[in-house]
């Protein structure tokens, strides 16, 4: 995931592109990609009124195209044949069908070079039958809720003032022990009052009394890898498989049968986690899709949405067997409509970009400034990498090394994650949790947000020798997420022998670093409870037997949950642990000076950021032993130690010196 080379290979995309585009079509003597005709107007290609149906697709290299219509959304004929006219000046095809096609399905097929491509719902379905192979007409405005025109995100001032939870729908409720009727659906989010068999809240509840402003849902577009007229076979997937972007998928439904169902009822669970204060933030993919040949995007213009070797095969930066081209002024117009209609159709409050380091920076500048038009308050980040080196100049990517070039965009720090729990790529090997040397710089590299800090030595942090971020905002602090082990489960297999107390101690210390870091904190769902994953590293086709969150362990590590919602509370109400300024946080945060290893301190000076604390000293001791503390003298009020926190204060300690229990994070104020 880290080890992008820079690529000078312009030459080579614009040979390979005047290669596919002069093999692909007979009609439209096109030298390059550029040559394409660009659609002015929306890219919708379906417009329904009970009167007409309008339709349109954008196929510049196509000789024919048609338009189907059905009657069901799998099996069976076309009950209609229509063929459709072209606008040789912005390559769209288009007709208009006057009756009432209301609960009718539709699919496109287009021809060129005299080959038909084969069955599309489109590149921009909005609607779908059972498995996205039929695009539907509906009327979207009666998918809304009761109250859909008044629901709204929540506000905050600054993204430091985030703190993220990461989940996937089928982990957080198809557990017997959620107590959640709408098991694996949308609909959990819903439901209040759920407990689990010991009388703990679960679903929404959790999420509010835990204390989190926004969660993350792994992909829930319409995605291709589950068959959804047969959930009873209860398949999983993480969803990193896209077949329609702009529809949400049937299996997480009720009905995947009728296409207004999965709608509704996704807008349900953004109203109910809005009314409760919690954001939604998208996961999205769109720098691959599931399919090549066969996808929307390869049957409706081919070779113009993916990037190409120089032997004319496809790129795969992915990892997943391609990769888009977002530099390509219709893909790039697709992304940003892409966004935009899940903000105003689905009000989302943000984007996760999945490999954002496949996309160019000037797409993801593009689609910042057109989501913060529509929502100033709109939070966009991705991870900074890439599967393999993708078929575009490096230093135009959205790549973490290039973050600075993407104002308020932000992206993971794997410096943090890995200086805290060991390297992605070895299991086996340990950090600064389990006391391993060598890790301290890289702790403090996330502790100030990734930002230029003249206490770092940067030659010492691991993977980059040198600050990627211009504010400490453009940083997503984590120890983990959906795609690796969990913190637990790398625990087990770092630390030798290790037990369940210890296990629950250093999954406290590497939070409170987490939470304690200028970044924006992220946690993986369940991991507040002490979640596992039986030991299992990717874990997106497992069963529920291995992914869900077992709600029983709220019961037998309250006092981990307890500890996390803490935290929460403590960066809350504490503006010092959330700058998000790169100058506050160098003037404002200064390291202390320590003796050995696996040992990080540092205060938090002159009521930081206008905090009621003043001189916050934070001290993270990794070490099996108890350590000391110099510090200026004072008389300090003691807030977490030892694996507690009490905002209220734990007890006190004067002078100049404090002992740090092994194994745990202090922190007190003057």
């Amino acid at each position: 995931m880290n080890y992008i080379k820079k690529l000078s290979l312009s030459v080579v995309v614009i040979l390979t592109a005047m290669t596919i585009a002069s093999c692909s079509h007979k009609k439209n003597e096109y030298v390059t990609f550029d040559e394409y005709p660009v659609r002015t107007d929306s890219l919708i290609e379906m417009n329904y009124t009970s009167q007409s149906t309008d339709f349109s697709l954008w196929a510049p290299t196509a000789e024919e195209v048609r338009l189907m219509i059905y009657n069901e959304g799998l099996g069976g004929n076309p009950s209609e044949t229509i063929p459709m006219k072209q606008n040789t000046k912005d390559g769209v095809w288009r007709v208009s069908v006057d009756k009432d096609l209301l609960g009718k399905f539709y699919t496109f097929n287009v021809n060129v070079d005299g080959k038909w491509l084969g069955d599309t719902p489109g590149i921009n379905a909005r609607a779908v039958g059972a498995n996205g192979k039929r695009a539907a007409i509906i009327d979207m405005k009666a998918t809304n809720p009761n109250g859909w025109e008044k629901d709204k995100g929540p506000q905050v001032k600054s993204p430091a003032d985030m703190v993220i939870y990461e989940v996937h729908h089928r982990d957080f409720s198809v557990d017997s022990t959620s107590g959640i009727k709408n098991k694996g659906k949308y609909l959990a989010y819903t439901e209040k009052g759920t407990k689990n068999p010991s009388n703990q809240s679960t679903g929404i509840d959790h999420l509010k009394d835990l204390g989190i402003t926004h969660v993350h849902i792994l992909p829930s577009y319409d995605y291709a890898s589950i068959d959804e007229t047969k959930l009873e076979q209860n398949k999983y997937n993480w969803g990193y498989d896209p077949q329609n972007y702009n529809v949400p998928d049937g299996s997480y439904s009720t009905n995947p049968e009728d296409p207004s169902v999965r709608i509704n009822e996704f807008k349900q669970m953004v109203q109910s986690l809005h009314n409760e204060g919690i954001g939604v933030i998208l996961d999205v993919v769109y720098n691959h899709t599931f399919n090549t040949e066969d996808s929307n995007f390869e049957r409706t213009v081919p070779g113009y949405f993916y990037r190409h070797k120089e032997d004319g095969s496809f790129a795969n930066g992915s990892g997943c067997g391609n990769e888009t081209a977002s530099e390509r002024e219709m893909m790039r117009k697709y992304m940003i409509e892409s966004v935009l209609y899940w903000m105003n159709e689905y009000h989302i409050d943000g984007f996760r970009f999945d490999l954002m380091g496949i996309h160019d920076i000037e797409t993801m500048n593009a689609i910042q400034a057109a989501a913060k038009a529509v929502n100033p308050n709109v939070f966009i980040y991705g991870e900074g990498w890439a599967a393999e080196a993708p078929i575009y100049p490096a230093d135009s990517l959205a790549m973490k090394a290039n973050v600075a070039k993407m104002p308020g965009i932000a992206v993971f720090s794997d410096e943090l994650r890995d200086g805290l729990r060991g390297p992605f790529n070895n299991n086996n090997q340990a950090g600064f949790l389990a006391a391993v040397p060598g890790q301290e710089e890289s702790v403090k590299y996330g502790v100030v947000g990734a930002i230029n800090h003249p206490q770092i030595a940067y030659d010492s942090v691991n993977y980059s020798k040198v600050a990627w971020a211009e504010q400490p905002t453009q940083m997503i602090s984590y120890i983990s997420c959906h795609d690796d082990m969990c913190v637990v489960d790398r625990l087990k297999e770092s630390v030798p022998n290790i037990t369940l107390e210890q296990i629950a101690k250093l999954d406290k210390l590497g939070q409170t670093v987490v939470f304690t870091s200028q970044g924006i904190p992220f946690i993986y769902a369940g991991e507040e409870v002490l979640r596992d994953k039986k030991g299992v590293h990717n874990s997106y086709q497992s069963p529920d037997s291995i992914n869900a969150i077992d709600w029983s362990r709220k019961d037998k590590n309250k006092d981990v949950y307890d500890y996390y919602k803490g935290l929460i509370q403590l960066r809350k109400s504490h503006p010092a642990f959330r700058m998000g300024d790169a100058d506050m946080v160098r003037e404002k945060l200064e390291f202390l000076p320590v003796e050995g290893d696996n040992l990080v301190a540092y205060m938090l000076k002159d009521n930081a950021n206008g905090d009621v604390w003043n001189d916050i000293i934070v001290a993270y001791n990794g070490r099996t032993s108890d350590a000391t503390l110099t510090v200026p003298n004072g008389k300090y009020t003691i807030v977490c130690r030892d694996g507690k926190i009490n905002l209220n204060g734990l007890g006190t300690s004067t002078g100049t010196t404090v002992k740090v229990p092994a194994q745990s994070a202090l922190i007190m104020y003057n």
